[in-house]
């Protein structure tokens, strides 16, 4: 008689995890390089391959050139010059696929070999739904840069992030619980407020990469010689338009909730201790401290692409850290024996 084999699933899932982590990374990258726009199609099939011979590479380049994008600001570029950011976004695709196809692969396995425990087959369904509907999110926010914008919306790439820190959370939940045995655990409402917090500023890091609002000031604390600069914030627009699309009022916002995400950690960090989870409050502590240095390294560099791309890749981590807390305060108790 074939058993459920929780404890494996999970160590598959944090593997698919991982990958989400990596490619959270590469479009990270993709972004601060402006590469998004460079592959200009969407052939979830045929894509797998890249250009392999010079007619496949004009005609890409082709593509690309018939954008505003490349009318904008890069006339002229070499086709070596659009290899290049080819490159990022193909990468950040073929991750896609990969990861795609892992999780199918596994969850197929595991259905087919009745090793998925009882409760969790509508769940990894759920995760699968995610994915494909990544998918279908992330051609959404190219395809806003293809015919009158020079870039990809922000709204939409705040929407594509915020989509795989999903997926990426759920993966990490769903294995920690079949790694205690397959218990599920309860996201009680503490520790849910502070994952919105953190959530927050995720999306407001996401509007800081699309409006480039990095860029507007590059001092800290102040904003030039001021907290707030003078004309900062249009009065005309209402708060709405200003924490949407004013990127000197994203900027501000996003420099100063950091502090509300420090101290949420701090509080949700306490809990996971108390919970019986020292490893997982350390390291969100640790991380929080490392993710806000990052950040004030990042604006004084004039956004650095190292440091920005590892400012990204903590947020990914801490995130992954504040989960496992949140996990540890909703475990439920064994069942007696």
């Amino acid at each position: 008689m074939l058993r459920p084999r929780p404890a494996a699933l999970g160590r598959w899932l944090l593997v698919v995890a991982a990958l989400v982590f990596a490619i959270v990374v590469v479009g990270g990258i993709t972004r601060l390089t402006e590469s998004g726009l460079s592959i200009t199609r969407w052939k979830p099939l045929s894509g797998i391959l890249p250009p392999l011979n010079a007619g496949q590479w004009q005609a890409e380049f082709a593509g690309y050139k018939r954008i505003p994008q490349y009318a904008a600001f890069n006339r002229g570029m070499t086709l070596d010059g659009f290899k290049h950011i080819f490159f990022w976004e193909y990468v950040h695709r073929l991750l896609a696929r990969a990861i795609g196809t892992v999780l199918a692969v596994v969850l197929a396995v595991f259905w087919w070999k009745c090793w998925v425990p009882a409760g969790y087959a509508r769940r990894t369904l759920v995760i699968l739904a995610l994915g494909g509907l990544q998918g279908v999110i992330g051609w959404w926010m190219v395809a806003s840069g293809l015919s009158e914008r020079t870039e990809v919306s922000h709204l939409r790439l705040a929407t594509h992030l915020m989509a795989a820190m999903l997926i990426y959370g759920v993966l990490i939940w769903t294995a920690l619980d079949l790694l205690d045995r397959a218990r599920s655990a309860r996201l009680r409402p503490w520790p849910a407020v502070a994952l919105a917090v953190a959530a927050g500023q995720l999306v407001l890091g996401a509007f800081t990469a699309g409006l480039r609002a990095g860029y507007a000031f590059a001092s800290w604390p102040l904003m030039g010689d001021r907290w707030f600069p003078d004309g900062g914030w249009d009065d005309g627009r209402g708060t709405a338009w200003n924490l949407f699309f004013n990127p000197v009022a994203i900027q501000f916002a996003h420099r100063w909730w950091a502090w509300g995400v420090a101290m949420a950690v701090a509080l949700l960090a306490r809990a996971a201790w108390r919970a019986g989870a020292p490893r997982a409050a350390l390291l969100s502590v640790g991380l929080v401290g490392i993710q806000i240095a990052l950040g004030i390294a990042t604006l004084l560099s004039g956004v650095a692409l190292p440091l920005a791309v590892a400012h990204q890749a903590t947020a990914a981590l801490l995130l992954g850290s504040l989960i496992w807390c949140a996990h540890a305060c909703g475990r439920r108790p064994a069942s007696p024996v």
